[in-house]
């Protein structure tokens, strides 16, 4: 039988959820082949091979091809035999896919880049919110596509919430992934971290302020090679700056100043990417306005990264195409056929 595949290419960063989450709803109902493309630095992946034939999947039914993405990557893009691209990764990526598969009309689920806003009103639970900044902000070392970036307080409060977040950032333990007590870990590669310093460089040359981090971190031992960079906090800046508008996928925050919900909702929509964003406020008719007003995908409410995998998950603007979970990831694996019979 010639079964219809699909491709899923993956960043390295959220590999073993990205890969994982369109079987959920819908391995046990059609029958499909996946083809999975990890990224070039996700090498652990590999263990996810052995799980798979430790589960006693059928053979080719999960298919885990490795290599670059301009090589393996546009293979699978291009070829005529894969029908649709479920891909997660940047934004620039997602336009080439766009491109090339556009001669084959193929369907895609495209989760691409985020700078996501976190805005803290006056009238929050102030504590909760500074808890679920930091997390939103330092999670994974910034290398989550859902974090909070780009901080926006209203002014009556920014002072206090400042100070304690540089505070909450400075305590923060950064090290070995491997240690339960590790907070902040090491970035994905040289070039990375290097993308990382390199912005918050430009952020000095815009007129910032680091008022924490802003370095390397630099271990003896075994960790001496990492690639590690400390928590970093940056004010002074515009919400136009690069900095706070150009995706940085590391452990760097900007903190803004609003003084009306509107300001809040100009900026927090200001941006090309529309992933998420977190609000922070215990007026519930003020969260819901602005919850209904900012133009992003998905919107917590005194929380961050709360899911449920029934619920529709996507971006818009240049955060992507299309939703998955649930009845989502039905419909975008399957196509609808209508049969008509006459007595």
């Amino acid at each position: 039988m010639d079964v219809p595949a699909f491709a899923n290419r993956a960043s390295s960063l959220v590999l073993l959820h990205t890969v994982s989450k369109p079987s959920k709803p819908s391995y046990s109902v059609f029958t499909y082949l996946k083809r999975v493309q990890p990224s070039t630095n996700g090498e652990l992946m590999l263990v996810l091979c052995d799980v798979i034939k430790e589960a006693k999947l059928p053979d080719g039914v999960v298919n885990m091809v490795f290599g670059s993405g301009p090589e393996v990557g546009e293979a699978l893009v291009n070829h005529p035999k894969v029908p649709l691209i479920s891909f997660t990764g940047g934004t620039v990526t997602g336009q080439k896919i766009i491109a090339n598969s556009a001669k084959h009309f193929k369907k895609l689920s495209l989760e691409l880049g985020g700078k996501n806003a976190n805005i803290v009103f006056d009238d929050c639970n102030f504590d909760k919110a500074i808890e679920g900044s930091i997390r939103a902000a330092f999670s994974n070392q910034g290398e989550i596509c859902l974090c909070g970036s780009r901080i926006f307080v209203h002014s009556s409060i920014y002072s206090q919430f400042l100070d304690a977040f540089v505070e909450k950032a400075k305590a923060l333990i950064v090290g070995d992934p491997a240690d339960s007590k590790t907070q902040v870990g090491a970035l994905n590669s040289e070039q990375h971290m290097q993308k990382v310093l390199g912005y918050i460089e430009l952020a000095k040359e815009e007129g910032g302020n680091i008022v924490c981090g802003g370095k390397r971190k630099v271990f003896e031992g075994e960790l001496k090679d990492g690639y590690f960079v400390e928590p970093t906090v940056i004010t002074g800046l515009p919400p136009t700056c690069r900095v706070a508008q150009e995706e940085i996928f590391g452990p760097v925050v900007t903190i803004h100043q609003f003084t009306t919900a509107d300001e809040a909702i100009s900026f927090a929509n200001d941006s090309q990417y529309g992933l998420s964003c977190s609000i922070w406020t215990e007026n519930i008719r003020r969260a819901r306005q602005v919850a209904e007003t900012v133009q992003v995908g998905t919107v917590w409410v005194n929380c961050w990264m709360l899911r449920d995998l029934r619920m529709p998950f996507g971006g818009s603007k240049k955060s992507g195409l299309g939703r998955e979970g649930a009845d989502y990831s039905l419909d975008f694996y399957t196509e609808s056929k209508t049969i008509c019979l006459a007595n």
